[in-house]
């Protein structure tokens, strides 16, 4: 299974979201990263979804998914088991 990362903060709804969405395909493991503990983070962060500000913004290996809204029109589509199951 392809390496999950998530940009989020303590309390986000669409964060869990996120999660909740994640596990229930499979994913086991998926690495945090709280912008709200570290602001080097959120920059990194921006940097890397081209500039984005709001969280979550899911990373599946090297491709940038974005946030909840993205990533669950991606599972609607029929393109996240795929891009979950590529190494």
């Amino acid at each position: 299974m392809a390496k999950v990362v998530m940009y989020c903060t303590a309390v986000c709804p669409y964060c869990v979201a996120a999660e909740r969405l994640l596990k229930s395909r499979g994913v086991t493991d998926i690495e945090k990263i709280r912008i709200d503990l570290d602001p080097a983070k959120q920059e990194e962060m921006m940097t890397r979804s081209g500039g984005r500000r709001t969280v979550p913004q899911v990373f599946i290996g090297d491709t940038h998914v974005g946030g909840f809204d993205d990533t669950s029109a991606l599972d609607a589509a029929g393109g996240l088991v795929p891009l979950l199951n590529r190494d």
